[in-house]
């Protein structure tokens, strides 16, 4: 029997009609057992010979794993970005692949706004004092006084956008593929972004070409007390480097959703200046429910454009 594998950490199979289709069709599907971000090893067990779906997570699909997926044609990532998958390996084996890039979108901006706000009143430090028995009186910031810089103005960029400048800040932008850039935002370059931002914010998908985008060298070009958000990719930001800013008081705050390593457990944990999330930026359960209902249509278009699947429609 033919079957698809959704090796995401959670997925809503009951509730998603084109899952339901393809089971009615005679396919069966598998879950991620590890409920977590899989590695090579566990992905390439699960998909197995038999697989010809793959409803994807952030786990690194690889030459290897399409090498060793003999019967693999389609895969759906369920999010924006597909850093994570190797797309001429993909190709070279006749895989297509999917993606979600507006699904998530604001989802992400609004996470983003949210560890904005949490870094400018320190919000989750009094949290931990007043639980400690402490009544603290720490002094934050506004973000109506603040300058916005945001790195990529995609679907999820332009959102930030309009989100801070409803709060009354000034918003700039740094995207060598935009042309024209949206109202009331100033394209720039990314030296000047750095020099004038009061929070920097990262909306790019992450590439080697960027890897550590954000340095030591960066990090010295930037305002003192600069604030830094990452909802987007891990390796886009050197923590070593970003902890030590941190600690020397060159930058002000950080708030960080994405790891290089995940599950995060390095020494930002410890440092009170910064926010850390889990990777949620997707998981707003409406936001959710979108990514897993287009990529579930995704991978069943796939499927029907190789032949392994008929029509609904018909």
């Amino acid at each position: 029997m033919t079957r698809f594998v959704i090796s995401t950490s959670t997925f809503d199979i009951e509730h998603n009609p084109h899952v339901q289709y393809l089971i009615q069709q005679g396919m069966s599907v598998v879950s991620n057992p590890h409920r977590r971000k899989l590695n090579e090893e566990e992905i390439i067990e699960l998909l197995d010979k038999d697989t010809v779906g793959l409803i994807a997570g952030i786990e690194p699909l690889t030459a290897h794993v399409f090498a060793s997926a003999k019967q693999l044609k389609v895969v759906s990532r369920c999010g924006t970005g597909l850093d994570n998958v190797d797309l001429v390996a993909a190709q070279q084996h006749n895989i297509a692949v999917f993606n979600t890039p507006v699904a998530p979108s604001q989802a992400v901006a609004e996470l983003t706004l949210g560890l904005i706000l949490a870094t400018l009143r320190r919000i989750c430090q009094t949290d931990r004092f007043l639980r400690r028995g402490e009544w603290p009186r720490l002094q934050g910031q506004l973000l109506a006084a603040q300058t916005v810089g945001i790195i990529g103005l995609g679907h999820i960029g332009q959102r930030v956008a309009h989100l801070c400048q409803a709060f009354g800040a000034k918003v700039i932008a740094h995207d060598p593929y935009l042309k024209q850039s949206p109202q009331n935002v100033k394209l720039m370059t990314f030296e000047q972004l750095l020099n004038e931002a009061d929070i920097i914010t990262l909306h790019v998908p992450y590439s080697a070409d960027i890897h550590h985008l954000l340095d030591a060298n960066a990090f010295a070009c930037m305002k003192s007390g600069a604030i830094i958000i990452n909802a987007a990719r891990g390796g886009l930001v050197d923590e070593s480097a970003l902890s030590k800013a941190l600690d020397h008081g060159k930058l002000g705050a950080a708030a960080l959703d994405a790891f290089e390593q995940e599950p995060y457990k390095g020494p930002l944990i410890s440092n009170d200046k910064v926010v850390l999330t889990s990777h949620i930026g997707s998981l707003a359960r409406e936001a959710r429910q979108r990514m897993e209902i287009e990529a579930a249509e995704n991978l069943l278009q796939g499927l029907i454009e190789t032949g392994l699947i008929n029509d609904k429609k018909k």
